[in-house]
């Protein structure tokens, strides 16, 4: 069975696990206070162009954007999102969960749009009922989209300026940005994203590491007595040197950058393999995401011999899977895939 179903099929990078290996016996402080830990905070910070940067290592995505959505938000505020966003399909209502509504915005290509954003907000507060109403305390993105979609540079400078026209902060979802770096389309480096934005995260989780996302606040303005807040949620690692540890490897000598690659190399070769046998797509993504079209008796044939994940039903007789890579994932796996195809 070949596995294209997501991009954490894997564990970990060898040099993570061999560096958990490493440290395994040391004697460290906890919930982040060691020297893996701080070391891996300065070279996110230097990566990012910004030496004021704030950090915090979480487990995992939803908890992340729970966690940084409730702490930054009052309690009367809800985060506009696009419609297909992460939060706003697939966590399980985890935001509304912790009492912040999502409210969502008009998109294109899966991408919110800046003029659809500022009339969103300029119309909320034009309601002379807008006091009964959620109000929108954050705008939310993520790079790339839930579709494998970029924000360029202009687009994201744009959505930035209108945030701050509006005051409230940008949180950007990097779960998959190691990913948006390393596409030949992207022009949107991580200097950029740290400018941008109020706040947003690195995901390790789906490039490289067994766990763990890196929480950068950019503008001075984490939230007071976090480690108290994160602790109330229930997401204080006590060993917080294995996130520490991991991040530390992964922004040693752009590794999380240079595994990024393999993902991008490893989609573009399907995406090919794809078009040439005229395969429909469904999106046009540059990422390491690849959503077909398929009929649903080719998505039965398929799914005996490949683990792709189902997104939607297309209509009745067909429906949309998608093909992920990762940064471990094989040239003998793609030539075995494109053979099935």
């Amino acid at each position: 069975m070949l596995y294209f179903v997501n991009d954490y099929c894997e564990g970990a990078h060898p040099k993570i696990l061999e560096k958990l290996v490493e440290t395994n016996m040391e004697k460290l402080s906890g919930y982040g206070t060691d020297k893996y830990t701080e070391s891996a905070k300065k070279k996110i910070a230097e990566a990012c162009a910004c030496p004021e940067a704030e950090i915090v290592f979480l487990t995992g995505g939803t908890q992340t954007n729970q966690i940084v959505i409730d702490t930054m938000c009052r309690d009367y505020e809800g985060v506009v999102s696009a419609t297909t966003g992460h939060v706003t399909c697939h966590e399980a209502g985890a935001i509304e969960f912790s009492g912040h509504k999502v409210l969502t915005c008009q998109t294109e290509n899966a991408k919110i749009v800046a003029s659809g954003l500022k009339q969103m907000l300029a119309d909320f507060y034009a309601d002379e009922n807008h006091e009964h109403m959620v109000f929108p305390g954050m705008c939310y993105i993520s790079q790339p989209t839930e579709f494998g979609t970029l924000y360029s540079k202009k687009e994201l400078e744009d959505i930035s300026a209108v945030c701050h026209e509006f005051k409230i902060p940008l949180y950007i979802d990097g779960a998959r940005l190691g990913y948006a770096l390393a596409t030949k389309e992207n022009d949107a480096t991580l200097e950029d994203i740290a400018r941008l934005s109020d706040v947003f995260y690195i995901g390790g989780t789906k490039v490289g590491a067994l766990c763990g996302e890196a929480v950068v606040f950019t503008k001075k303005n984490m939230p007071a007595h976090y480690i108290a807040q994160v602790k109330q949620h229930g997401a204080l690692n006590a060993k917080g040197r294995l996130n520490g540890i991991q991040f530390d490897v992964l922004f040693t000598d752009n590794l999380y950058t240079r595994i990024s690659a393999n993902a991008i190399e490893c989609a573009d070769i399907i995406k090919e393999e794809l078009k040439k046998k005229n395969y429909k797509f469904y999106i046009d993504s540059p990422t390491n995401q690849i959503f077909v079209i398929l009929e649903n008796e080719q998505y039965k044939k398929l799914s005996e011999k490949v683990a792709v994940n189902f997104w939607e039903k297309y209509d009745d007789g067909h429906t949309v899977i998608r093909i992920a890579t990762s940064w471990a994932t094989t040239k003998e796996d793609v030539e075995e895939l494109c053979k099935i195809l």
